[in-house]
């Protein structure tokens, strides 16, 4: 018998459905009367749309929110309902709908401005970040994902000592309840009607690495980690494959510990007019020289992303091989492989988040949405684990044997 034999062992990744998906699936009149309803009902719709996991959407309640609803992009969800702390009671309501119906938590969601120049404003989120956290522990889950954000005010560099000075606290107090936060990178370049785009300075591997540097200094460095999302590196002009290379070369590769799976499509023509910077002028969230002090009109803010392209869900956009090679869209197969090849990670302990970000399918219809999410949820498992399939062959069965794999495949910096 050969020796070298290597069985062929795939590693697929965990598939979780972040519950922002849809906002409405419990109504409003009876989540706030009966705030863990709604955590039960997503519980189930998640098991009918096949998804094993959930992570679970936080956010300030609209009455006592900085921005509201109608400033926004994507309308964030409290399913997660912390206008009161979680207690262990509620906790037990929780833990056995999860057991009822055989869904768990990939980790908590809360995603704001933790920069925000307001002290007052800033003090609340910093407050409501912490009763996330708790939940986090009584939940069982050892992650809360979220932005850094920016303090608009201020430049750059000068945002860099503000998140050593107010977001390493915020990391120590994770490290006290043994918790990860996972930095999404969306660059939310319309959170501000003014010339701003990079307005969470987690924006990409640059920035990752200085900020995981100073946390670094303050024994924080295990506590900062990236919860990737691809439609933000197509926003900014850049590949996965590309991306992940930089973090290897430059000895980060670990960083990067979940994934939201959501694309981005590139419009050509919106590229052509106002190029990767979005609409500039003439948005209309400005009225008289200013920022309109209408929230529907500051929505128009983010021109400055959707005059060049549009999410996607992942299985809604239709195969483009010259689109991938552009990086105008999402090249599914080959973000999976590279994260396998590239990343510190194992596989089989990854969480894989669908987010549903695409507009014309944001739809708060309950039956109408559900086999669109089911058919996503059943894309995305299958490309992953075609991933899978891949990449144990090609890197642990042939190579056992001394075969090799043909052709050549994508190239970093090469798109």
């Amino acid at each position: 018998m050969n020796q070298n034999l290597v069985e062929f062992t795939p590693r697929p990744m965990k598939i979780s459905l972040l519950t922002a998906a849809l906002q409405e699936l419990t109504p409003r009149e009876l989540r706030d009367a009966d705030p863990d309803r709604a955590i039960e009902d997503w519980l189930a719709f998640s098991r009918d749309v096949g998804s094993p996991y959930i992570q679970l959407s936080a956010a300030l309640h609209p009455s006592v929110s900085d921005v509201p609803a109608e400033a926004m992009l994507d309308p964030v969800a409290n399913h997660l309902d912390l206008r009161e702390p979680f207690t262990p009671e509620r906790t037990g309501r929780v833990l056995a709908a999860m057991q009822e119906t055989g869904v768990g938590l990939s980790d908590l969601g809360y995603f704001d401005n933790m920069l925000v120049a307001d002290d007052t404003a800033r003090q609340q989120k910093y407050e409501f970040m912490l009763r996330v956290f708790d939940a986090a522990v009584l939940l069982g889950t050892d992650a809360v994902c979220g932005f850094v954000g920016r303090n608009y005010d201020l430049e750059m560099d000068q945002n860099l000592e503000m998140f050593e000075a107010v977001f390493v606290p915020l990391l120590k107090e994770a490290k006290a309840r043994g918790l990860t936060f996972r930095v999404e990178q969306c660059p939310m370049p319309g959170w501000t009607p003014l010339d701003r785009w990079h307005n969470n300075i987690a924006y990409a591997p640059g920035p990752w690495i200085a900020l995981h540097r100073i946390c670094e200094k303050h024994g924080v460095g295990d506590q900062f980690r990236v919860h990737y999302d691809p439609s933000h590196s197509v926003l900014m002009g850049q590949d996965t494959r590309s991306m992940f290379q930089y973090l290897k070369d430059e000895g980060y590769a670990f960083l990067i510990d979940g994934f939201h799976v959501k694309g981005q499509v590139i419009d050509a023509k919106g590229v052509s007019a106002w190029g990767y910077g979005g609409q500039t002028l003439e948005r209309g969230d400005w009225i008289d020289g200013a920022p309109s002090p209408n929230p529907a009109d500051l929505g128009n803010a983010w021109k400055k992303q959707t005059a060049l392209c549009e999410h996607e869900l992942p299985g809604t956009a239709k195969h483009d091989p010259l689109a991938y090679l552009q990086n105008r869209t999402v090249d599914w197969l080959d973000h999976q492989l590279a994260a396998r090849e590239l990343l510190d990670i194992d596989p089989a302990e990854i969480y894989l988040v669908v987010e549903h970000e695409y507009p014309p399918a944001r739809i708060q219809d309950v039956d109408a949405l559900k086999p669109i999410l089911a058919g996503s949820v059943a894309f995305t498992k299958a490309i992953d684990e075609a991933a899978a399939a891949m990449y144990a062959l090609q890197h642990e069965v042939m190579p056992a044997q001394g075969i090799p794999v043909q052709g050549f495949g994508r190239e970093a910096y090469r798109s």
